[in-house]
């Protein structure tokens, strides 16, 4: 006997085991989607929204350009492009002939000062030992001429005589006029002052330190401590002042420039702290720094050509402010950066209890040197060295 199998059963019989594990598959991809969805949003409101980050920032550092003082000939270079130098570590050396002629030509004329103005002491020495001797000619005259005027009456003395009398007199009172006005003008160069502070002698002093200052500056010296960069000076270079020879680039003072979007910035601080990556060193080396301060104006606004908003078709671009960060000096030695890096930056604003801008004008200099002190020092001993070996009672070997 032959049954027959209905269609429309089998198809149920197949459909419904398959529509199961489709509404399966579906529940577990809901699952899925509504458990990241949920994870996501802990994940934004837990960390993601308490960090801003940017790939446009880069290393930014300090760029010492070295520079000559005064005119001379390149005769020696003492660094080369990636050389470590050292502050007052002479980089160029000049021709020092003319200078040396010029500072021995300031020797010899403070030298000659201070004799002069010694000389100017003893005219007021002799000069008052002058009037002392024309006030005694003074009395001894008027004592003649008053003796003389009591003998006339009598004929002892002659008028005649009387009257040569009263000519010395005169003679002697003028005398000691002239003596007066010339102790007058040699007091008057030495007056409430010494030697060394003369005021010939201050510029006979003043001529030498210029003269030694160009002859120490025929040495060309590093300012800071770094690494030389972009040399173009090449001997027998005849090298005006202000003319670039070379650049010296301290590594240990860059920092990160990270340009962020204008939205970005709402919630940004000093002193945030930063985590930065260098695409030199990838992610196995993670910087950790802090904000230091934010941009006082956009790139646009500070460009060679600002926009002009105002004429013209207008399309709003969103702009970006230069934020600066600084980074650890003890990462920045074990790690290395050069000047114009890309780094990728990551600023956590969870903390915004500081300022927006400084608050307060720095209490020293953000950068000094003393590479050039000792010059200045030694020109001033060199000065006290001839004043005193010119002045009395000097012993010479």
């Amino acid at each position: 006997m032959t049954s027959e199998i209905n269609p429309q059963a089998a198809t149920a019989a197949v459909a419904a085991p398959n529509n199961g594990k489709r509404r399966k598959a579906l529940l577990i991809l809901l699952t899925v989607v509504v458990v990241a969805a949920v994870a996501w949003t802990a994940y934004y409101l837990l960390v993601l929204r308490w960090h801003q980050d940017t790939d446009d920032a880069y290393v930014q550092g300090n760029v010492v350009n070295i520079t000559p003082q005064t005119l001379g000939t390149v005769i020696s270079i003492g660094a080369d492009d990636g050389m470590k130098v050292r502050a007052g570590q002479v980089l160029v050396q000049l021709d020092p002939n003319d200078a040396q002629v010029a500072y021995d030509q300031a020797v010899a004329n403070l030298a000659n000062t201070v004799r002069q103005v010694r000389g100017l002491y003893s005219a007021v020495d002799a000069g008052q030992a002058d009037l002392a001797a024309r006030q005694v000619a003074v009395q001894k005259a008027r004592a003649d001429v008053k003796r003389r005027e009591g003998l006339v009456a009598g004929g002892a003395v002659s008028a005649e005589e009387l009257a040569h009398a009263r000519d010395e007199l005169a003679a002697a009172e003028a005398a000691l006029s002239s003596s007066r006005g010339t102790l007058a003008r040699n007091r008057a160069l030495v007056d409430a002052t010494t030697v060394a502070k003369q005021p010939q002698v201050a510029a006979a002093a003043a001529q030498l330190r210029q003269a030694y200052l160009n002859l120490q500056r025929a040495a060309i010296v590093a300012p800071v401590d770094g690494y030389v960069a972009k040399r173009s000076v090449q001997l027998g270079q005849r090298v005006q002042p202000g003319t670039a020879l070379m650049t010296v680039i301290p590594l240990e003072q860059v920092w990160v420039e990270a340009n962020f979007k204008e939205t970005q910035l709402a919630h940004m601080r000093i002193g945030q702290p930063v985590e930065v990556h260098a695409d030199l060193y990838g992610s196995d080396v993670v910087y950790q720094g802090k904000l230091t301060s934010l941009g006082l104006g956009t790139g646009s606004a500070f460009s060679l050509l600002p926009a002009q908003n105002a004429s013209g078709n207008w399309i709003k671009i969103i702009q970006r402010v230069p934020v600066r960060i600084e980074l650890d000096p003890k990462q920045l030695a074990d790690h290395p950066l050069r000047l114009g890096l890309s780094m990728h930056v990551d600023v956590s604003i969870r903390d915004q209890a500081g300022a927006v801008l400084a608050s307060a004008p720095p209490a020293k200099p953000v950068l000094s040197t003393d590479a050039y002190a000792k010059q200045l020092h030694d020109a001033d001993s060199m000065i006290d060295k001839i004043v005193r070996e010119n002045l009395p009672g000097a012993q010479h070997g």
